[in-house]
């Protein structure tokens, strides 16, 4: 996940130039292929790809059950095959392959205007009521924070968590892109069988509208970041009636959208 570069370090103030080596975050393409056609080619961390192409199924709404995968084999180091059973299964993600083609670590899909046609077709499912206290949020966002070591030691990944809403630490995962990052700790609790629904996810990344349909999805109700959102995110968190903390810093943080989740003790 992490490569070691040759790199000039600059001090503008005293001109001096030291050569130094480097600890950069690699990327690598995951191509998955369902019944052997192509569906999507992620750039991403190479690491924890099973539960990448798990959480990727699942929260982009192709896959409902995990009783739908048949198998799932990693080849080389770039190639995934899954094989699913004969269900609405090739329905859903015959929706979803207009922009999911390619999703790059930067900004996810690449086709913001078709994902901007699929809002409009999404049938949001109902989300848990149960309510999280403001402090154990604060509290697990720091966590996130603090467990993100190749974070700290590259700068160029993201990290995100599920916690149950008592504070307990679910899952984790870090990747070069955030939304990897989410389907990832979504794969793992697939895998290992967590109750999601009990769960709230918490991101260091912006909240934008893929993060949050990502966790609507999933049926997660709070979904909590580091960083801001964008407008996409408050309006498909607004719609899907899903709490959408941001700036989850120090002891404060900003609750875009149904903040009745959210109890202040």
């Amino acid at each position: 996940m992490i490569k070691d570069v040759s790199a000039s370090r600059i001090d503008v103030v005293t001109g001096q130039v030291e050569r130094r080596q480097e600890l950069v975050a690699k990327e690598a393409p995951l191509h998955i292929f369902i019944g052997g056609i192509h569906l999507v080619s992620i750039l991403c961390s190479p690491t924890s790809k099973k539960e990448l192409v798990v959480g990727h199924l699942f929260s982009e709404g192709m896959v409902a059950d995990m009783d739908e995968i048949v198998n799932l084999r990693l080849e080389r180091e770039s190639v995934c095959r899954v094989t699913l059973r004969k269900t609405d299964a090739e329905e859903r993600g015959v929706i979803s392959k207009p922009f999911s083609r390619l999703v790059v670590s930067a900004c996810g899909s690449a086709d913001y205007e078709s994902l901007a046609k699929l809002l409009e077709t999404i049938d949001f499912p109902s989300l848990p009521s149960s309510k999280v206290d403001a402090r154990i949020v604060l509290k697990c966002v720091k966590q996130l924070n603090f467990l993100a070591q190749n974070f700290r030691r590259t700068g160029g990944v993201h990290a995100a968590a599920l916690f149950k809403h008592d504070g307990n630490l679910v899952v984790f995962a870090e990747d070069v892109g955030r939304h990897n990052a989410v389907d990832k700790v979504f794969g793992a609790s697939l895998l290992q069988s967590h109750d999601i629904n009990s769960c709230f996810l918490a991101s260091s990344g912006r909240l934008t509208a893929d993060i949050v349909m990502k966790a609507a999805r999933m049926k997660i109700p709070i979904v909590a970041s580091l960083s801001a959102p964008v407008d996409s995110g408050v309006d498909v968190a607004e719609r899907a009636g899903l709490t959408l903390i941001g700036f989850v810093r120090g002891n404060r943080m900003n609750v875009y959208a149904n903040p009745e989740r959210i109890r202040i003790s």
